[in-house]
């Protein structure tokens, strides 16, 4: 309405399915929207979860060398524990076999039975 004279400029005449479809259009247009937004822009870096193939392939090799970091550890930790019950005598040290003169015994051939 024209606020002077009061006279109708345009008038709509709306039903309730009209209503309803302009509000699914509306709603269709803004879900593609947001989706296009996140998708195509770099605030789908912010999505908890999603991360670029370049950090992933960095996460992979750095927990690599985690684990193998770990697992030396292991062993040089295990060796000396070793080496300090032997110092204190709580294991006794075995000769070196390949000095010793032991002779294995010697396996008899058996004969098949036809």
């Amino acid at each position: 309405m024209n606020e002077d004279t009061y006279e109708e400029i345009v008038t709509f005449k709306l039903s309730r399915v009209s209503v309803y479809t302009g509000l699914s259009v509306l709603f269709v247009l803004l879900v593609a929207l947001t989706v296009a937004l996140i998708a195509f822009t770099p605030l789908k870096l912010y999505i908890p979860g999603y991360s670029s193939t370049s950090q992933a392939k960095a996460y992979k090799q750095l927990q690599l060398r985690a684990d193998s970091i770990e697992r030396s550890l292991i062993y040089k930790q295990q060796y000396i524990d070793n080496v300090e019950k032997v110092l204190k005598g709580e294991v006794a040290v075995l000769p070196d076999t390949a000095k010793l003169d032991i002779k294995a015994p010697v396996k008899k051939k058996r004969k098949r039975r036809r």
